[in-house]
């Protein structure tokens, strides 16, 4: 049996029971790929946590190489890391990185709102509204999952009015890049209801055309969680000198 036939013989061997293979493989790494970004904005998984393979595909149940795939699409994006012997895990950051990675978002995000033509047309406000209700369903429901990906449409439709499509992708990207310092920041209901209410602050800015508002509230949405997960940081540094 020649080499590559032996490689695919053991990956065969090693795949879960009912491994699915119904669907597309493009669609199944996608899916995972999401799952998994949820999980990390949620805090079920959490900063240097291990993405073990094996434990991936029984828990999903899937092949291998839809599981490494999906790795390797987190990976890009600045969700996962390699460290040698140690695998695939769930980036962490140091307090500089965080720092950094935040004052892009708040460069990028508050220009946005200085640029955003005003007033917004209503349809795209409607279209706006319409999410966000989606988002207070999914708050009342303490849908996490909801409330994430809601969240995530919100903003993006958000800055896509901002007038610049580069600008917004941008936004996007290093939003994206903060998931794992994000985690758990919106998994309570005092996190959630405080969230809603910023979003129904900045509907309100922008229906009056209130640009200083937009930016200030745009700054300030930001601010949680990162003060979070370096206060969090901060605390394990000093249990860590305790010991």
């Amino acid at each position: 049996m020649c080499a590559v036939a032996k490689s695919e013989a053991s990956e065969a061997r090693s795949e879960p029971p009912g491994a699915r293979s119904e669907a597309p493989v493009a669609s199944r790494v996608e899916q995972l790929a999401t799952t998994l970004e949820e999980d990390i904005v949620l805090g079920i998984l959490m900063p240097g946590q291990r993405l073990v393979e094996d434990e991936l595909m029984l828990r999903f149940g899937e092949k291998r190489h839809v599981v490494r795939d999906a790795l390797a699409r987190l990976e890009q994006a600045g969700l996962v890391e390699r460290r040698r012997n140690i695998g695939a895990q769930v980036r962490g950051f140091a307090e500089r990185e965080v720092l950094d990675l935040y004052e892009m978002r708040i460069l990028l995000e508050t220009e946005a709102m200085r640029r955003m033509p005003l007033p917004v047309p209503e349809d795209e406000l409607a279209a706006l509204q319409a999410i966000q209700a989606q988002h207070d369903d999914a708050v009342s429901q303490d849908d996490h999952r909801g409330v994430f990906r809601s969240n995530q449409a919100f903003h993006e439709k958000l800055f896509s009015l901002c007038g610049n499509q580069l600008l917004a992708q941008a936004i996007h990207e290093y939003a994206r890049r903060a998931h794992a310092i994000r985690f758990g920041a919106l998994s309570t209901p005092e996190q959630q209801h405080r969230s809603r209410l910023e979003h129904h602050e900045i509907l309100r800015a922008l229906q009056t055309g209130d640009r200083g508002a937009l930016i200030r509230l745009v700054h300030e949405h930001l601010l949680p969680s990162r003060d979070r997960y370096l206060a969090l940081a901060r605390a394990r540094e000093r249990a860590a000198r305790c010991t």
